[in-house]
């Protein structure tokens, strides 16, 4: 007989998840507190995971701090609430874990847009160059970097390197750019972005900002150069968060994922915060493959343990050796 676990087992890569029935009276929240702790499993969730997820979460943050965590947790699951590229991550840097992540296809169009192929033949262009790359990569991307960054420290990541040595900068074109104007650094880039950061509207911001003269624009550095010329301050995503907690402001204009608000309305429940919106018809820009995640797909998958994350140790080791001296330079600076 075939039972409902064995049919959406067999279509797991194909679907992504475990496509089974949840019963509508489970406490899902309850649920996925007893598993925790019957599992010793800890969540770590992306700050633009939907708020169900964020509130059950162990750990909330960015691409820098998920890192961190997943590097010093003694759990023995890691569950990973965000994207594919984030668990490959937790996994490179704890392979003695399991780890999990509840939809496979919650992917990322700035880690797609650098296929390690052809990164590669790109790379051995510039034999004398040593590469940086931003997180949001795969681990092939990675094995084929010199250092790792996140918005968080790619300042101090590049400040760190000797102003003689030349480098390359992958996968964020708008990212590299803004980092050549903070640094005064030349770094050849590669052509990538993020589909979310890319379609922010600066008319429809611009017209904004002149229904809320008041507002401050906050933006993250993955946006284009247009619109951070108008933003009162550029931050990674914590580096928002935080700015909204010690600026006297009472209302912001918020220039990228919108998942981040829950935890600035949270953070500052008197404030006013306002997503900025794309150039289509939407009203606020989601990244649809964080927004793949949901609390039954992270309940199936700390239940059953799948999907997990699995790479081939040679790939692991390689792509362990940039994060590494990432961690390394970023406890130096104190970040």
């Amino acid at each position: 007989m075939i039972t409902a676990l064995t049919e959406a087992k067999k279509n797991l890569q194909k679907k992504g998840f475990l496509d089974m029935e949840v019963d509508v009276q489970l406490d899902l929240f309850a649920e996925i507190e007893r598993l925790k702790k019957e599992k010793n499993a800890i969540i770590l969730a992306h700050y633009y995971q939907e708020p169900d997820i964020q509130d059950v979460a162990d750990y909330i943050g960015d691409s820098l701090g998920l890192s961190q965590q997943a590097a010093k947790t003694d759990a023995d699951i890691i569950v990973f609430a965000g994207v594919h590229f984030m668990a490959e991550t937790a996994k490179i840097l704890s392979p003695q874990k399991k780890v999990l992540l509840p939809d496979l296809k919650a992917g990322c169009s700035l880690a797609d847009s650098a296929p390690p192929e052809l990164f590669r033949k790109f790379r051995d262009q510039y034999p004398d160059h040593i590469v940086i790359s931003y997180i949001n990569c795969s681990a092939g991307i990675k094995a084929l970097s010199d250092i790792i960054c996140t918005s968080s420290n790619a300042e101090k990541i590049i400040e760190s390197v000797p102003k003689d040595q030349p480098i390359i900068f992958a996968p964020d074109r708008n990212l590299g750019s803004y980092l050549i104007k903070k640094t005064g650094r030349e770094m050849v880039l590669w052509n990538g972005a993020c589909m979310v950061h890319e379609i922010f509207s600066l008319e429809k911001i611009t017209k904004l900002k002149v229904r809320h003269p008041k507002a401050k624009i906050i933006a993250h550095p993955e946006c284009e150069a247009p619109v951070l010329a108008i933003a009162d301050f550029i931050g990674s995503t914590t580096g928002l968060l935080k700015f909204t907690q010690r600026d006297e402001a009472q209302e912001y204009i918020v220039v990228t994922e919108t998942g981040i608000l829950h935890q600035m309305q949270k953070e500052n429940p008197a404030k006013t915060f306002i997503p900025a919106p794309p150039n289509n018809a939407c009203a606020c820009n989601d990244c649809p493959h964080m927004k793949l995640n949901t609390l039954e797909k992270l309940y199936l998958c700390m239940e059953y343990e799948e999907p997990e994350i699995t790479m081939e140790e040679s790939l692991r080791v390689a792509a362990k050796k940039p994060i590494d001296r990432m961690l390394e330079i970023s406890a130096k600076a104190g970040l």
